[in-house]
């Protein structure tokens, strides 16, 4: 078999593969992909909960602006790098959404969950050791929850194996 057969079967095995369900996802794959996640997801928990901490607000509006915060960096970070690779701001919104919803709001429930009920860390002011320990943890069990569910949506094509394909 030529090497051109060769490639050409293999890509059409992959297709077929990912259109079944089937495809192989490494958990380096799949944790690189928690990892982008997991970047936008801290740096929209952390200021929404700086912010709503420093204005002294109360618990539910602090959380709130936490996960609104954590979706619109999650979903950013994906939709520059979509954008870069010259698709248009329509088509890169939804490739965002369909990237990152799932694993966003996993991610969310996890960390958000953890804080929610660790004993005193929603009292927790922004010079409390504790407050920075709860969050850390919070993040870090969020990420080991949401790799699994992000190698489950790469295997199936969907989740940030829809960003791949535009980065090519």
């Amino acid at each position: 078999m030529r090497h051109d057969e060769h490639t050409e079967q293999h890509h059409t095995q992959h297709t077929h593969d990912h259109q079944h369900g089937t495809a192989r996802v490494s958990w380096s794959t799949a944790a690189q992909a928690t990892l982008h996640c997991l970047t936008g997801c801290a740096i929209g928990e952390i200021l929404g909960m700086v912010i709503g901490t420093a204005l002294g607000w109360g618990n539910v509006p602090t959380m709130v602006l936490a996960i609104t915060l954590a979706f619109v960096f999650g979903y950013s970070l994906t939709l520059r790098g979509v954008v870069r690779a010259g698709v248009g701001f329509r088509t890169a919104f939804r490739v965002a959404l369909a990237a990152d919803t799932l694993s966003i709001a996993v991610m969310e429930l996890i960390d958000n969950g953890v804080i929610a009920l660790w004993p005193s860390a929603m009292d927790a002011h922004l010079d409390d050791v504790l407050f920075w320990g709860a969050l850390a943890v919070s993040l870090a069990l969020a990420f080991v929850v949401t790799t699994p569910v992000n190698r489950w949506m790469i295997g199936r094509g969907k989740g940030h194996a829809v960003v791949h394909q535009y980065h090519h």
